[in-house]
């Protein structure tokens, strides 16, 4: 990083630390996503404490992730999806529902090819998302859905909750606000405990954003707005982080604490058929696991990305959003900086850039959601008689 992209007050300096933090987060858990604790010490010979090469030599022939060069740096589908929605919030300047992923979030997805790091080429993003994000386009632009209902009949998964950081950044310190927006905005994608993870998810950015901000405030506001498995899922697996001291041995009792809301088996590639339907008692695995190792780590950066990327299994995300979190918390200077840059070089994307970006974009809106405040505070005196309005 240089002196350009150091923040210009705690708004920026946050939401920088945030999209960077996520990013990261994405690049270092790609490389181990999909194994076992177990499984990426055996291929490392021990915890890993940064950027490595992929898990597969040969990556290009491996499976079940072929032909994905994870590892090595590469950012994945999470930041590809996180950068298009700052990307639709640059274009609609304004808060975000259902209809703005058809007008503005698809033609992101199939208009335009970008520099894919995990294909090692020029693509559109549609080429690289999984098949819980095609889904996006295939209901709005091909099948015409209403955006308010297209996320029925998806699998239900993180997919959504993994890109909808930036919400919280625009509804900065005002987690009810981020949480509904996620919601509506979600329903183009996702339906049940997916839909609701976004929602927590947004929600938790927000609280991360308020400058007084701890670690007990954010899970305190996840907990107050989530509902039914989602909140129990976060609920018993941040009272199990409670007791532990480093995510060095944490895995077995984080992992015993998500079992009975997580869908997906413990053998991670081999679900059964009730994997990631809809369901009031269930949650996805990752928001709450990302929401418990920043409870280990006590909010810091670092220890909170490497418990998501240690643990396996769906090791972006989990890391991607814990960074997204702890980034909110810490500002920028909470990312180590070399990560940053070694991240950047290696995906050939600004990692910087979008945050600032997101961030002029919520200032933007908050003066705008002011003046509306303003113009209906005078429109209800003028109804009440003026000294009235605030009497019961």
């Amino acid at each position: 990083m240089t002196l350009a992209d150091q923040p210009s007050d705690l708004l920026t300096d946050k939401a920088m630390g945030c999209v960077a933090g996520a990013a990261v987060g994405d690049a270092l858990g790609g490389a181990t996503e999909g194994w076992t604790p177990e499984q990426i010490v055996d291929r490392y010979g021990g915890p890993v404490e940064g950027i490595v090469p992929p898990f597969n030599e040969d990556w290009r022939n491996a499976r079940p992730i072929a032909p994905y060069h994870k590892g090595d740096g590469h950012i994945t589908d999470d930041t590809l999806m996180t950068h298009a929605l700052i990307r639709v919030y640059e274009k609609a300047r304004g808060h975000l529902g259902a209809y703005a992923m058809a007008e503005h979030l698809v033609p992101e997805l199939m208009g335009e090819r970008r520099w894919i790091p995990e294909l090692e080429a020029e693509a559109l993003p549609l080429h690289r998302i999984f098949l819980a994000e095609k889904w996006i386009v295939a209901r709005l632009h091909y099948g015409h859905v209403d955006p308010r209902e297209a996320g029925v009949g998806n699998i239900v998964n993180c997919g959504a909750a993994m890109y909808v950081a930036p919400v919280g950044i625009v509804n900065a310190a005002d987690p009810d606000a981020a949480y509904a927006e996620a919601i509506d905005l979600a329903g183009a994608h996702q339906s049940s405990y997916g839909r609701e993870a976004a929602g927590v998810m947004a929600a938790a950015v927000a609280e991360a954003m308020r400058p007084e901000a701890t670690v007990d405030s954010v899970v305190a506001a996840c907990l107050r707005l989530a509902k039914d498995g989602t909140r129990a899922a976060i609920e018993a697996v941040c009272e199990a982080a409670q007791g532990i001291g480093h995510w060095h041995g944490s895995f077995a009792a984080l992992r015993a604490a998500v079992r009975p809301y997580d869908t997906v088996a413990d053998t991670y590639r081999d679900q059964g058929l009730g994997a990631r339907r809809p369901s009031r008692l269930h949650s996805i695995e990752e928001l709450p696991l990302a929401l418990a190792f920043l409870v280990v780590a006590k909010g810091d950066y670092r220890d909170t990305v490497l418990g998501g990327v240690n643990y396996g299994r769906d090791a972006d995300s989990i890391a991607s959003m814990g960074g997204a979190i702890a980034g909110a918390l810490g500002g920028l200077g909470a990312v180590p900086a070399e990560w940053v840059t070694r991240v950047g070089e290696a995906s050939r994307t600004d990692l910087v850039a979008p945050g600032r970006a997101v961030a002029r974009v919520a200032r933007q809106v908050h003066a705008d959601d002011l003046a509306r405040r303003r113009a209906h505070e005078s429109a209800f005196a003028a109804l009440t008689g003026g000294e009235g309005a605030g009497r019961a």
